[in-house]
């Protein structure tokens, strides 16, 4: 066996997290970026005494939600395109099923985070436990379970040298391109103070590096075949391109081959968006025209994208019956999709292999024509609506247009999730670099986007980080506001209040809905709230202010600049007015009955719209 060394299982944990490595830019750096921690009783003895031995080489983060910090850590992982990602440790019980909904997040975008939550005790003993939750017909069975469906690796570590395999296994799940995702490590409190004699050999230095699948011969020559066949060829970018850092691959691939690129929610920012092929986002939310050449494409070029319905309006949006797809992707679940053909490949080996057994192939002429005369036509809808305005209540876009105008792009992120403001975003955000548009949209999680905003600091300081958030969001989860301001790490956060969810109220009305439940007017209340979100901010640290014009709100972002910390910007939208141009159906569910004869039209229009759905 080697020689060994005593430790408790869990100071065992944090010595072999500060051990694990990898290559940035050249640089070797530690993979984890950090721990963060709220204790309880179910891990301050165990894990906490562990991480603060270790705190000079792995750093721990206290936080106020267990949520929020989960999400820090997710966004964190994103904006370094997975390359360096975190743990997050919590008590037993609440502490730890608070970090769930933000697995639920990890799982769907593919994005790896380590979660450590603390479990009851394996010798059973003291049970039940405070906060333990009883099964009356399953004596294994612990509140943390309910990890196992978001979690793409789940353990219950039950003995203080499981967990050496276990590590071993989390380390392989979170680096690997195709299983990537969230690891729950499930840690019995009386077994992280146990010790064992674990071999040194365990906490050796390891470099951990990207795997980057070549395509299948055979596949790739299919592919070659299928993309030559075509006459309006179009290139889908996920987040896959991105991860992949393929995106110099991307645009010389879109240049040699004179094919169109539109973008999801993941992958915008994969190409710069100023480039004359680049047609900015697809699908539900998409610009007209990136939704004019998917119309009547026959070949999806999908690389690195999973095809949510918003990409693909619900698979209504492709017109041509002669559509084909070609499913490039390290995932070959992904790739398959709707009979799509596959190549299973990392995305920059993919690009590089197809381009070269082209071999000088260009699709027709008329196809870049068309796409610029349409991206012409976008783009002077998106001026007007973006456009600076003196209404009392600004649209989206229009504080969209504001932001965009005062800042400078070349150093920003802009950063958003839930909600309507993801939809005007991903037409209207001028996307330039890859990272500079970080949208949580696979979960569409409420209350991502301040604690994804101090995650996206903590990966790129240099940047500074604005986070469009509406009013309901941030009531929702607004604590990572004062860790910002704690941890030094300032954000620009901008507060869009239409006083209620407007995007779900649209989208009620949209659908035949009465106004009901969504905005607060139409909710039931005996006081109308009126929330000072100026005032709040302010009570958590924050740099706030109300401002009541887009001028004011330009002037305002301007003059924060100089500010030492976190600053708010509040200001008063309309909750109806959106984006008129672009955009496409999305599939929502109409009653088909009602007493109200605006959701029998509603549903009548429904059925209508489904006729055009790619079924297969």
């Amino acid at each position: 066996m080697g020689k060994t060394v005593r430790l408790t299982m869990a100071q065992a944990v944090a010595h072999f997290l500060k051990k694990q490595m990898t290559e940035v830019d050249g640089k070797k750096v530690p993979i984890f970026g950090g721990v963060w921690a709220i204790f309880g009783h179910g891990n301050v003895a165990g894990i906490g005494e562990a991480l603060y031995q270790v705190r000079g080489d792995l750093p721990t983060y206290r936080a106020h939600n267990e949520q929020g910090m989960a999400h820090a850590a997710i966004a964190y992982a994103k904006a370094n395109f997975r390359q360096r990602f975190m743990a997050c440790t919590t008590s037993i019980g609440p502490g730890a099923l608070n970090m769930v909904t933000a697995a639920g997040v990890a799982h769907v975008n593919r994005i790896p985070v380590l979660f450590l939550p603390g479990d009851v005790f394996a010798n059973r003993v003291p049970d039940p436990v405070l906060q333990q939750i009883e099964d009356f017909g399953d004596g294994t069975v612990s509140a943390n379970d309910a990890f196992r469906p978001v979690s793409r690796y789940f353990d219950r570590i039950t003995r203080p040298e499981q967990i050496i395999s276990a590590l071993k296994r989390a380390m392989q799940v979170l680096t690997d391109p195709y299983d990537c995702g969230p690891v729950t490590l499930s840690l019995c409190q009386d077994v992280q103070a146990e010790a064992f004699d674990y071999p040194e050999s365990f906490f050796q230095e390891r470099v951990w590096t990207m795997r980057r699948p070549r395509p299948d011969a055979d596949e790739l020559a299919n592919a070659i075949a299928l993309i030559k066949k075509s006459e309006k060829p179009v290139i889908i970018a996920g987040g896959g391109v991105l991860y992949s850092q393929a995106t110099k691959e991307l645009t010389a691939f879109a240049e040699e081959h004179r094919i169109p690129v539109v973008v999801t929610q993941a992958g915008k920012s994969a190409i710069d968006e100023r480039h004359p092929l680049a047609l900015g986002s697809v699908g539900v939310t998409g610009t007209s025209a990136a939704n004019a050449i998917a119309t009547e494409t026959d070949l999806i070029i999908a690389v690195g994208t999973r095809c949510q319905d918003f990409t693909t309006g619900s698979w209504a949006l492709f017109q041509n019956e002669k559509l084909k797809i070609l499913g490039v992707n390290i995932a070959a679940y992904d790739a398959a999709k709707h009979d799509g053909q596959t190549l299973v490949a990392d995305a920059r080996e993919g690009l590089k292999a197809i381009s070269s057994g082209l071999a000088g192939w260009k699709a027709p002429t008329a196809l870049a024509e068309k796409a610029e005369r349409e991206k012409k036509v976008w783009v002077e809808a998106a001026a007007k609506a973006m456009a600076s305005t003196n209404a009392a209540l600004p649209s989206d876009a229009q504080v969209i247009g504001a932001v965009t105008r005062t800042i400078d792009l070349e150093r920003a992120i802009g950063l958003c999730a839930a909600g309507g403001l993801p939809g005007e975003m991903h037409k209207l955000w001028p996307a330039t670099a890859p990272g500079s548009y970080h949208m949580e949209y696979g979960f569409s999680c409420m209350g991502y986007e301040i604690a994804g905003g101090l995650g996206a600091k903590m990966a790129h300081p240099e940047k500074e980080v604005f986070v469009l958030v509406g009013d309901g969001s941030y009531m929702m989860l607004n604590s990572e506001l004062a860790t910002s301001v704690m941890l030094g790490l300032k954000l620009n956060i901008v507060l869009l209040d239409n006083r209620g969810y407007g995007c779900i109220n649209r989208l009620q009305m949209a659908t035949g809905g009465a106004n009901f439940n969504n905005l607060l007017k139409d909710a039931h209340y005996e006081v109308m709230p009126e929330i000072d979100f100026r005032a709040h901010a302010e009570s958590m640290g924050a740099i706030a202010v109300k401002v009541e014009s887009i001028a004011e709100l330009e002037k305002a972002i301007a003059d924060a600049k100089k500010n030492d910390r976190t600053s708010v910007f509040v200001i008063d939208t309309d909750p109806l007015i959106t984006t008129e141009a672009g955009g496409y159906w999305w599939d929502v569910a109409v009653p088909e009955v009602s007493p109200r004869e605006q959701v029998n039209k509603a549903h009548a229009a429904y059925v209508k719209a489904r006729a055009d759905q790619r079924i297969a």
